[in-house]
């Protein structure tokens, strides 16, 4: 009779539970609406609002006032910030101010530029270069009445490359005057020049798929008609596909090209980054697809009109043999009145049917989500359904530092996730008060003492910890974490739980609220470092990296959740890395099964770092770091060598905040 009267007694108390977790998450609804609520109403919103109207009623987008309008804006901004832009200019903020800018400053991309890209002797080169078997690249351009010297840009950057097996696939429904002389004389000019007049304007996606009918190459890549290609785009291309021949989706780097025509805001990206890639666009441009694969997934398609583009990459994405990146600026996307590249709002509709885009892959891969707008326009963000609810097991190493455990466990249990259990690993505490909380954290049900009675070994411990785990996900927690959104723990059980995700980290503020963890970047510092290191908890972070969820190639072992059976399938934690590198090295053990790494900004706490270890301030501790540097790069030696994935090797190493190698 004792036996089920404790099994109903605890089924009872996990009913509570459970209860008090819906409460929570009722309560978190029922904030954030009232906060919004009370922002709707603050004078600040409403005097926006009417600032807003007025800007649209007197200085109406795609006018020439408008344009006088956001040009008088800059020369303002322009004149308050001389001083720090010319220093800017030349050096680059430093490392403490890089949080004021979001792209990289002019003057050292400038300078990048001179060093890294082909000079003239070097494109004649290119254009000598004898490929084995070139392939034919049929470049597809829908035209709509761009101006006349837009065009024509975009015309002779093709005509520039260095590559000569080409086609230049145009489309044009222009019902300007001016458009149609340029293409003829082009046209008759070149013979790689295709031109089809449309009698009718088919929108982008259906003018778009008349300039695809026209290619006969084995490879497409899509031109936007007033943008423009670097000379060696096409060499490049050209040379990624002889290096990868099961290639059949590629893209490179891209920036922008201002309205003076210089180049501005480069956007050096990941490899494949599927989880960046549902938080926004990365791939943009230059995009290279395989004719065959664009042809099986039905070219572009009616109803994405300005993320017909993001729909595409999307498709493709699911279904492409191999993706490479070719981590080379290749395209120069202008920035112009009527351009996203410049005014986002240009065209809202397009992140309307870019939303759409994003719900229909996740649909077709049979992902239950929903699609929200990010914190900027062309930003997403995905919230995945929870259909059940699995056991997470939290583990946390412990030695005295009760207050601080108590304030970890006590956020814990004020999550909005109650189906955890806890497992604290002892480990030669020696406070009376530290034993006393045992004793009173013994009492819920959910949780459990071990003692560790071996010399302390960070991997050990948790490898200890996670034999006696009941739980489908194992949350590695620090016990000087303390929570800040209720909802941190959903949040990363959500990331956990998707195919293909083997694990998850979370953003991390010091007490000062500046960034401890975004990320790690292998190779930072000889090893690993942390992205955006000590920048403002607001700060928006290098092409606003920090306000979106993406793929990482490692993340703090502060607070990792990963599935049990991955961390199984890897063999759990190295335990020759006894208290350094060894999240790292589990979370490439991870990536070599095949797996991603997310990190996402939706699970934010605090994280009082080293409080436990304390600092490498001791021969013994400095000759023990030294040993796990030697066995890290013994081990990852050849991942170094070739870079961060997820991190273009076009930064700097010893800096956190993506600052260009120009040396």
């Amino acid at each position: 009779m004792n036996e089920p009267q404790t099994e109903l007694a605890i089924a009872e108390k996990r009913i509570g539970q459970l209860e008090a977790a819906l409460s929570r998450r009722t309560e978190l609804l029922e904030q954030r609406t009232a906060a919004l609520a009370n922002i709707q109403a603050g004078k600040a919103y409403k005097f926006a609002g009417a600032v807003q109207k007025l800007t649209a009623r007197f200085f109406p987008l795609h006018t020439r006032r408008r344009a006088m309008l956001r040009s008088g804006s800059k020369m303002v901004a322009g004149a308050a910030g001389w001083a720090l832009g010319k220093r800017a200019a030349r050096n680059g903020p430093p490392p403490e101010q890089r949080h004021l800018t979001e792209s990289t400053p002019p003057g050292e991309y400038r300078r990048w530029i001179a060093r890294h890209e082909p000079n003239a002797s070097q494109l004649e080169k290119q254009r000598a270069f004898p490929f084995a078997t070139p392939p034919k690249i049929s470049v597809v351009v829908p035209v709509y009445n761009p101006p006349a010297e837009f065009l024509e840009a975009m015309v002779k950057s093709v005509l520039a490359q260095t590559y000569s097996n080409w086609e230049l696939c145009l489309a044009d429904a222009s019902p300007k005057e001016h458009v149609r002389p340029i293409l003829q004389k082009f046209a008759a000019q070149d013979s790689r020049i295709k031109v089809q007049f449309l009698e009718t304007n088919l929108g982008i996606a259906g003018n778009s798929n008349a300039a695809l009918a026209l290619a006969t190459g084995e490879f497409v890549a899509l031109l936007d008609h007033d943008d423009t290609l670097a000379p060696f785009a096409l060499h490049e291309m050209a040379t990624a596909i002889a290096a990868n021949p099961q290639a059949e989706f590629l893209y490179s780097d891209e920036d922008k090209l201002d309205t003076a025509g210089e180049r501005v805001e480069p956007n050096f990206k990941p490899d494949w980054s599927p989880e960046t890639l549902l938080s926004r666009n990365y791939i943009c441009h230059l995009l290279v697809l395989k004719r065959d694969l664009v042809e099986r997934i039905g070219g572009f398609r009616a109803g994405f009109d300005g993320a017909q583009d993001y729909d595409l990459v999307l498709r493709a994405g699911e279904v492409a043999k191999r993706i490479v990146h070719v981590p080379r600026v290749l395209y120069h996307w202008r920035m112009h009145a009527a351009s996203t590249a410049l005014n986002k709002g240009s065209k809202n509709y397009a992140y309307d049917h870019g939303k759409k885009a994003i719900a229909e892959h996740l649909a077709r891969t049979g992902v239950e989500a929903s699609v929200h707008d990010g914190l900027a326009l062309g930003m997403y963000h995905v919230i995945y359904l929870l259909k059940a609810q699995p056991l997470v097991t939290v583990i946390i190493p412990n030695k005295d530092h009760p207050e601080m455990l108590a304030r970890c466990v006590d956020s814990l249990a004020k999550s909005s996730y109650a189906n955890y259990e806890l497992i604290v690993v002892e480990n030669g505490s020696t406070l009376p008060a530290t034993h006393d909380y045992y004793a009173r954290l013994k009492l819920d049900p959910r949780a459990k003492i071990l003692e560790w009675t071996k010399p302390f070994n960070y991997a050990a411990v948790n490898n200890f910890a996670a034999r006696a785990a009941n739980g489908e996900l194992l949350l590695f927690l620090n016990n000087d974490i303390e929570a800040i959104n209720p909802d941190w723990l959903e949040e990363l059980v959500k990331r956990a739980v998707q195919p293909g995700v083997g694990a998850v980290g979370a953003k991390l503020y010091y007490a000062d609220d500046t960034i401890q963890h975004a990320g790690l970047i292998i190779g930072m510092g000889g090893v690993a470092g942390h992205s955006h290191l000590n920048y403002p908890r607001s700060a928006p972070g290098h092409m606003q990296r920090l306000q979106y969820a993406q793929n990482v190639a490692a993340v703090t072992g502060a607070c990792l959740l990963m599935k049990k059976t991955v961390f199984d399938e890897v063999g759990g934690f190295d335990e020759g890395f006894v208290l350094a590198f060894n999240d790292v090295d589990i979370c490439l053990q991870v990536l070599a099964k095949g797996y991603r790494i997310v990190w996402t900004p939706d699970a934010e706490l605090y994280h009082l770092e080293s409080k436990t270890r304390g600092p490498e301030d001791t021969e013994e501790k400095q000759k023990r770091f030294k040993r796990e540097i030697d066995l890290f790069h013994l081990k990852w030696g050849e991942f170094l060598k070739a870079g961060d994935p997820y991190y273009s090797r076009h930064f700097r190493l010893d800096r956190p905040d993506f600052a260009l190698r120009v040396g």
